[in-house]
């Protein structure tokens, strides 16, 4: 018979290697330590997505995170981006729900950030074909057009007087025009909304909807942080304003397209009228203005924030300035205006918007995913209801994917097959998989025919006194992340056609 000492060194080793088997099968990503209850909510900061990629250098490209109540992945890797996006995209493609108390005006809010599921399905297939496709993007090119024409000739106005443009400010103001009359058939200069008005509500949305706020984290108890902090009451007044600018616009389609060909809001509230089963249950005005503001958001996100990026990256790089300002006034010699076809032929200026793209894409932190079913990724189990960050920021920022990576080198994607269109995981601006973004393909010829006609028509001066080196790059918080600070330059109209 064993003696006892024997058996009960056996017994424990085989309780240990039980123990040590159940650890590794649970085995959860490496974490920074954290405070009880709020875990580790403080160490966001004001820009969350330079807080994570901080974190990130010590943690590992697969970092877990408690906020609050939430139990939260960040990941920070090109190769672990696909393993989530692509190979385990099915395991999270859903949405985390907004919990905490919300005002009746907040619905539309749940409803724009959707899970995955068959009203989810059957909208974003709607949106595909009716408003984002190639062959409507194409149709509103003459709005696109005369857009860009009026632009030209404000600019063309402040180069006569040698005086400096808000080009933030120009950007956002066109690209909203375009959008509504592409989506409502009306001008956007009709509404009572002025452009600084606009502007602000703008930034303001950006703002709560990119915010991590205490009710989202806190379910039972959080909003009482939000109502004394103010944010809930901010957040109330955006959706307000919001619903103020979509009723408006919805009153004036009415007025302005009766008989004419319906556009996508028209669409949009026949199906409304006509009580259309979208999923789980009727389409009402609150589904359509969950449609309206990610059209209108995402196309500002990905337009105009990275022209104006592509213009403040490209004044601190005069060299790339003057190789993509000759690309295009050697190719585009005497034409009045640049069109859309034209800008095929620009791969300096693709390049130029890649490399934007790169330090600065419009979503830093691509919007949140909940994980539907247990994975792994790089041998770390990811469980249920767990909220899941790509940091796209942090991506591009990645010294073993990009050599330099603080620089703007535009040629880095001479001789590579990298684009932004979801399947180079190095370069992720639209997001990847389910839920990448439906409007890319507006959203990029956006974004190439308004640089390249403010690059062809003009050259650039800072206002007197500046320097290159004063050009700031300060980031301002929210969902999508454009410069802080308005980018102001003065204008020279370019003569040689």
């Amino acid at each position: 018979m064993a003696p006892i000492w024997f058996l009960s060194i056996l017994f424990l080793s085989c309780l240990l290697l039980v123990t040590y088997k159940r650890q590794k099968q649970q085995r959860r990503p490496p974490s920074p330590p954290g405070f009880p209850i709020i875990g580790n909510l403080h160490q966001l900061g004001e820009l969350p997505h330079q807080s994570l990629w901080r974190l990130s250098k010590n943690y590992g490209p697969v970092m877990f995170l408690k906020l609050g109540k939430i139990p939260t992945v960040i990941i920070s890797s090109a190769d672990t981006a696909k393993q989530a996006l692509k190979i385990h995209d099915i395991h999270c493609c859903s949405r985390p729900s907004l919990v905490g108390p919300r005002e009746l005006s907040y619905n539309y809010l749940d409803i724009a950030f959707a899970p995955f599921d068959d009203y989810w399905k059957e909208l974003k297939k709607m949106c595909v074909q009716e408003l984002f496709s190639a062959k409507r993007v194409h149709s509103i090119q003459p709005i696109r057009d005369e857009e860009v024409k009026k632009l030209i000739d404000s600019v063309s106005e402040s180069a006569s007087q040698k005086a400096p443009v808000n080009l933030s400010e120009k950007f956002i103001a066109l690209t909203v025009s375009v959008i509504c009359k592409a989506a409502f058939g009306v001008s956007f200069h009709a509404t009572v909304l002025n452009n600084d008005r606009f502007d602000k509500l703008m930034r303001e949305s950006f703002l709560f909807l990119g915010s991590f706020s205490a009710s989202d984290f806190f379910p039972n108890g959080g909003w009482i942080i939000d109502w004394l902090t103010g944010l809930q009451g901010r957040r109330e007044k955006s959706v307000r304003d919001l619903d103020t600018f979509y009723e408006q616009m919805f009153d004036l389609h009415k007025q302005g397209n009766k008989g004419g060909v319906e556009d996508f809001v028209g669409l949009l509230l026949r199906l409304e009228k006509e009580e259309t089963v979208l999923g789980y249950g009727k389409l009402t005005r609150n589904h359509i203005k969950a449609v309206l503001m990610n059209v209108l958001i995402g196309a500002i996100g990905t337009s105009a924030i990275t022209v104006t990026w592509a213009m403040t990256e490209l004044m601190r790089n005069p060299q790339a300035m003057k190789k993509v300002q000759s690309e295009i006034r050697n190719q585009m010699r005497r034409k009045s205006v640049i069109s859309l076809d034209d800008t095929e032929q620009l791969r300096y200026l693709k390049m130029v918007i890649k490399e934007t793209w790169r330090l600065h894409p419009p979503a830093p932190l691509l919007v949140p995913r909940e994980v539907m079913s247990e994975f792994e990724i790089n041998g770390y189990k990811i469980q249920p209801k767990t909220r899941l960050y790509v940091n796209a920021w942090a991506i591009g920022r990645d010294p073993d994917t990009w050599k330099d990576p603080e620089m703007f080198l535009p040629e880095r994607f001479v001789d590579n097959n990298i684009d932004a269109k979801g399947q180079s995981f190095e370069l992720l601006p639209f997001g990847s998989g389910r839920r990448i973004c439906p409007g890319i393909y507006m959203g990029t010829t956006m974004v190439e025919f308004l640089l390249a006609n403010m690059l062809y028509h003009f050259d650039w001066k800072l206002p007197q006194g500046m320097v290159v080196e004063d050009i700031d790059m300060e980031e301002s918080p929210g969902l999508n992340v454009s410069k802080k600070n308005e980018l102001l330059l003065v204008p020279v109209k370019y003569l040689a056609h």
